[in-house]
């Protein structure tokens, strides 16, 4: 059964919410960690693992790692020497998505890399 929390667009969004928010977007505001989300969307992965998917060095990935647990966006398991990492709960996905579905009805624009 789904969880309601009684959020709707009509739910005022106070100070407090608007800080708390902005924090949680700003994890979305790195290529790297949205890439690393993404991966975890489809399945809980090792560091190594997102290391190797995301080419970039073990500890930095580690670094992007800490920072989204900070941020309540995944969560991390002990599995041996390993830490298994994974979303911390259908939200972020739904965030994802929703950034996704978003950026489909937005004309292209150049990235600033070309």
């Amino acid at each position: 059964m789904a969880v309601t929390h009684g959020v709707t667009s009509a739910t005022a969004i106070d100070a407090l919410d608007a800080e708390r928010i902005a924090r949680l977007m700003s994890a979305l505001a790195t290529a790297s960690r949205v890439r690393i989300l993404a991966l975890l969307r489809q399945a809980p992965h090792p560091v190594g693992e997102l290391a190797a998917a995301v080419q970039m060095a073990h500890p930095a990935v580690s670094h992007q790692l800490r920072i989204l647990r900070d941020l309540g966006l995944v969560t991390g398991t002990q599995a041996g020497r390993t830490t298994v990492y994974t979303l911390h709960d259908t939200h972020v996905a739904a965030l994802l998505d929703e950034a996704l579905r978003h950026i489909e009805h937005l004309p292209a624009t150049p990235t600033g890399n070309e």
